[in-house]
């Protein structure tokens, strides 16, 4: 197939996308149309995947891949080398076409999804590393070499679209830290490997608060990565951020206590930013809200029945869930079912206008008092 690509649309998709990240999978729509492919899908070099920008004719072919397991068994990422030192990728870059036709990713996914040809575009900026897969039907056949060509123009176009969302996240990042500071709330921002990208005013008073002993501190940030002397902790944080990184996943993570040496615990609440607008080029993808127990007394049950119309069980709840408690716990505690504390809390996110349990404990946090600064 000799078609010219309209490699204009193909930029102008991606800024779109980049300013707006609602238009995402509607930019793979309009890639898949411009570059006369059977679908386009957008992949994180770094990480497999799953939720990541798609055109719509694609839908079918990635339930297979995740449900399948060919998510973990994806041959393609061989190209990398080639993606990186060229800005395109093909097959023929990894495979001979007599091995193509033997391969068990070709035939037994590929092939019953009605796919067989793939080129890859790198998509980079800064330290970020995506690859824009195009995607082709047998009948479509392979990238001609002047198409390759074209797409290595393209390559450095897009990066340009990668560099735009970059600058506007970051600057997003450190509006929403502000934001957090008003209401006195610690927060750490980490990127899509689970680096530490931000902190606000808050979380570094946390971090270099005095101690005795200096292998004790709570919380330490070292090579970009968040660390808690006690060794348990620090590998819950880590399950918790891998979770809501890797799996966007939508349910209510309890928090992570991080000891302190002869104090109580912060609480660390860790959410996925997926959850306002899933940008994948972004460079903030997670948040953790800090909770120092010592800094705020909770707000009193009274308090938040007034404010938020709650019941009297729902501010029972909320109250212990403010003061760090897990959902499991208070279930015990007030000698009620699991479904029951889960229908409660549903309640209350309603009432509340939030959505995750860190977000309804960063709100409910502001209607404690404040210890006074000596």
């Amino acid at each position: 197939m000799g078609m010219e690509f309209d490699v204009a649309s193909i930029e102008r998709a991606f800024v779109d996308a980049a300013l707006d990240p609602t238009k995402w999978n509607e930019a793979m729509n309009a890639v898949t149309i411009a570059a006369g492919c059977t679908g386009a899908v957008l992949f994180d070099t770094g990480n497999h995947l799953p939720g990541l920008p798609h055109s719509e004719s694609m839908v079918r072919s990635l339930e297979a891949y995740v449900e399948g397991g060919w998510i973990e068994r994806d041959v393609r990422y061989g190209v990398l080398s080639t993606l990186v030192q060229r800005g395109v990728a093909t097959d023929f870059d990894i495979f001979t076409p007599d091995s193509i036709s033997r391969h068990p990713y070709y035939q037994e996914f590929l092939a019953p999804n009605g796919l067989q040809w793939f080129a890859g575009v790198k998509v980079a900026s800064s330290d970020s590393l995506w690859c824009l897969a195009l995607q082709r039907s047998p009948s479509l056949g392979p990238f001609t070499p002047a198409q390759l060509h074209s797409l290595v123009s393209l390559s450095a176009r897009l990066g340009t679209a990668c560099a735009i969302t970059r600058t506007l996240g970051l600057g997003r990042i450190d509006a929403a830290l502000e934001a957090f500071d008003m209401s006195m709330t610690a927060a750490i921002i980490f990127d899509g490997c689970g680096n530490v990208l931000r902190l606000n005013a808050a979380a570094e008073r946390i971090v270099n608060e005095p101690v005795r002993d200096e292998i004790c501190r709570a919380i330490t940030v070292r090579a970009k990565r968040l660390y808690s002397y006690d060794a348990s902790a620090s590998r819950a944080f880590e399950m918790a951020l891998a979770q809501v990184i890797l799996r966007k996943d939508t349910t209510f993570a309890d928090p992570i206590r991080l000891p302190r040496q002869d104090r109580v615990p912060i609480l660390a609440y860790v959410t996925s930013l997926a959850s306002i607008a899933f940008n994948p080029l972004a460079p903030g993808q997670a948040v953790a809200i800090l909770i120092d127990p010592e800094e705020r007394r909770s707000p009193t049950q009274a308090c938040l029945q007034k404010c938020f119309s709650l019941t009297p069980s729902e501010s029972k709840l909320a109250q212990k869930l403010a003061m760090g408690h897990s959902l499991e716990d208070v279930a015990r505690e007030c000698c009620i079912s699991h479904e029951t504390a889960r229908n409660h809390l549903k309640a209350i996110f309603g009432k509340t206008n939030t959505h995750r349990q860190s977000e309804l404990v960063a709100v409910l946090s502001q209607f404690g008092q404040t210890r006074p600064v000596n």
